[in-house]
């Protein structure tokens, strides 16, 4: 699998913005009087979650400043952050990061996460003997898939994997 600069920056991004909320820093889960939540869905209604800025996102990530800008406003029309400016502002997560998957992210900022010369392995036609590629490049995109909706911000943020990451990553021959 290869990701992009563009996409490895807003995966690191997203996740010093959940591990701040993890801390308690940022968006909390959970109802509020009356069982409301913050407008943002991600913590109790009146409670505004405290921002990161994208200078402490680029120092903690060693991200380009310049380039973490606009990753963020990406992100931001996405709907995956929402942000402020002026002294107070900065980022926080628009939903609570075991909502938002590291696949999310990656389509957002790259699209589709497998395509072959541009195009989805569905679109993609082979005759003769390499008939059998396009369904080996729709089972990888499935495999990718799997791995990459399971996963979400709060698994990455807090360091605890799911039980199906962390089968594949004990089998020696996944780290090479």
């Amino acid at each position: 699998m290869r990701l992009s600069a563009r996409v490895d920056y807003a995966l690191r991004a997203v996740a010093e913005i959940a591990a701040r909320a993890e801390q308690g820093g940022g968006p909390q889960p959970g109802p509020s009087a009356g069982g409301r939540t913050h407008p943002t869905g991600a913590g109790p209604a009146g409670r505004r979650p405290t921002p990161l800025t994208a200078e402490q996102i680029a120092r903690a990530q060693h991200i380009p400043p310049k380039f973490l800008e606009s990753i963020l406003l990406q992100l931001r029309r996405s709907g995956i952050v929402h942000a402020q400016r002026g002294p107070e502002g900065g980022y926080w997560l628009a939903r609570p990061a075991a909502e938002i998957s590291l696949a999310e992210v990656i389509r957002v900022i790259d699209g589709p996460l497998a395509n072959i010369r541009g195009q989805r392995p569905e679109e993609i036609g082979y005759s003769g003997a390499a008939r059998a590629l396009q369904e080996v490049w729709i089972a990888l995109r499935a495999s990718e898939r799997e791995i990459l909706e399971l996963v979400t911000f709060a698994d990455v943020a807090n360091g605890k994997l799911p039980d199906r990451v962390q089968d594949l990553v004990a089998n020696p021959a996944a780290w090479i």
